[in-house]
Order: C-alpha cells, then structure tokens, then sequence
C-alpha cells in the first residue's frame, strides 16, 4: 500500500535537523522549521486512507518513505508503531526516534533532514516540488 504526498519547496528549506524531516500543509516557512523539506503539501495524515493506516501500526510494519526531487530521489526505511493514529491534518513527520504524535507517520528512520542529499536539498530552497511517496510493507 502506498500513499503520495505532493508539496513545494521554499527558500528557507535548510533540512538542517538531526531526528527528523516533515512536509506541511502550511503555506509559509521561517528558517526556524529546519526539519521541513516542503509546504503547501496537499495531503496531511489525516487524509490517509485507513487501511494504509491500519498496516503502519504494524511494528513489523517497513515503511519506505522516497524523495523525489526533479527526478533525483533518496529512499528512507523507517518502522511502524502500534501509537500512530495519523489524525494531524497539518503535517506529516518522519522520526529517527519511536516518539510518537498525531503528526508522526513513521519512526525508527535511518535518516532525518540532515541526511538528505544536498543537491536535493538546495533544488527545494530553489523552489522546486517535492513529491513524498510512503509505501508499508
């Protein structure tokens, strides 16, 4: 099962934090928010659908999350959590930790914001779509 987020970058993407990476439904950005790799997403958890859901809260569950940026892509593994509820209807979170809040939608990731590929990373504050593409296993 799979589910697809489209958002935009923004100059102020940095993709500077070290636990976690997250694309909102917010259309603004202050170089605070240096976990965000994209805005305007037109999908939040919330929008999910329930079975896919359902598969995440799995904690055998493999969610692959893939980045896909002007053609350039960079996969994550992460984990289910029996706690996900994908309620937030504002923004969507990978954590390399197990904290788990109504915006998180997978944990245990093998890279956060600051892992991504730098390329890609400097592509988003130069305004290009991002698209994120969650497939559990």
């Amino acid at each position: 099962m799979r589910e697809v987020v489209h958002a935009r970058g923004h100059e102020h993407v940095a993709a500077t934090h070290d636990t976690t990476f997250e694309v909102t439904t917010d259309d603004w950005l202050t170089p605070a928010g240096d976990c965000i790799v994209g805005i305007e997403a037109d999908r939040a958890p919330a929008d999910f659908d329930t079975d896919f859901a359902e598969a995440c809260r799995d904690p055998a569950a493999t969610i692959t999350l893939t980045l896909d940026v002007d053609g350039a892509t960079q996969e994550v593994r992460a984990r289910g959590h029996p706690d996900l509820t994908f309620d937030s209807d504002r923004s969507a979170v990978v954590r390399t930790s197990t904290y788990v809040d109504d915006r998180t939608v997978a944990v245990a990731a093998d890279a956060a914001a600051a892992d991504l590929d730098r390329g890609m990373v400097a592509a988003l504050a130069d305004g290009a779509d991002p698209t994120l593409t969650l497939t559990v296993e």
